[in-house]
């Protein structure tokens, strides 16, 4: 095969379908940068996942004077030092706590005021209606249950409450808009395919005749193909490194530059720039073979000489 007549054919090709050729390139390259945000923010989850997860404490809330009417466990009154000696010793006992921190009524009162200043619901609390508490850290934090099953209906005790439910709807939201994103990832992918089979056809179409020529004189299938499929391999590496740098500005921009989340949102831990640069082969890879699977799909279909 003549290298330099595949690549002048290419050439032909690209400046026949110019606007083609361009819409192609940026429908491959939105494709695929929402392809590699989708990931991206995928890895961020679990990313967020693993380090909240860890930190998840289980709390086990005793009773106070106010619990007498409200809680059944309750009904004798706030918990004794007796009681909270004998949950403070259960405790230790269990094999998967690792640590114990014990907070007082006045320290949980504390506590609220600063976390919920703004607030009007706890701008009347008193200390004396605030729980004392036992926080509890685990070895491994899907042990919760040994822990609830141990301690819910003790002695003293107002109720045991594991902190990971709250972030199990945070990260149950952050998971919904990632399927989400996959979802209108995999409809742009559809229609970048589309596109580059249309595109291919009217290429095909327009160069008929060099193609029958081309065909009589004894040129197999796969020459004549070949630089049908490099124009639209060509045109899908062009639009994967654009979505390439969309990626690497947009990871600029939101978090060292511009928005600068970690900056504002230091409790989050947001994925450096590793995680990103190992995406980046995947989307130029799918870049590359996605067209020329579309156009050679469309060639034998489509390409009659």
């Amino acid at each position: 095969m003549r290298v330099q007549f595949v690549l002048s054919e290419i050439g032909v090709g690209l400046r026949r379908n110019l606007t083609m050729t361009f819409a192609v390139i940026i429908s491959v390259a939105l494709s695929l940068a929402l392809t590699g945000g989708a990931l991206l923010v995928n890895k961020q989850v679990n990313a967020m996942k693993g380090y909240w997860y860890n930190k998840v404490e289980v709390t086990i809330y005793m009773c106070n004077k106010g619990d007498a009417v409200t809680t059944p466990n309750c009904a004798k009154g706030a918990v004794t030092d007796d009681q909270k000696k004998s949950i403070l010793a259960d405790l230790n006992k269990l094999q998967v706590v690792e640590k114990v921190y014990y907070e007082s009524a006045e320290g949980a009162y504390k506590n609220a005021q600063e976390q919920f200043k703004n607030s009007p619901l706890y701008s009347s609390v008193t200390p004396d209606q605030m729980e004392e508490n036992y926080r509890v850290k685990l070895k491994d934090p899907t042990k919760f249950a040994v822990i609830a099953s141990a301690f819910t209906g003790h002695p003293g005790v107002q109720s045991v409450e594991d902190q990971r439910a709250v972030l199990q709807s945070l990260f149950g939201l952050l998971n919904g808009m990632t399927r989400v994103a996959y979802v209108v990832l995999a409809f742009m992918l559809t229609v970048a395919m589309l596109l580059i089979v249309n595109t291919v056809r009217v290429s095909a179409f327009s160069r008929r005749r060099e193609t029958g020529i081309m065909r009589l004189v004894g040129a197999s299938s796969f020459y004549i193909q070949m630089p049908f499929i490099m124009e639209a391999a060509f045109a899908g590496l062009v639009g994967a490194g654009l979505a390439c740098v969309m990626l690497l500005g947009g990871r600029y921009f939101l978090i060292d530059s511009g928005l600068k989340l970690q900056d504002k949102i230091s409790s989050v831990s947001f994925l450096g720039w590793g995680p990103v640069f190992g995406v980046l082969p995947l989307v130029l890879l799918i870049g590359l073979f996605m067209p020329a699977l579309a156009a050679f799909v469309a060639l034998r279909r489509y390409l009659r000489v």
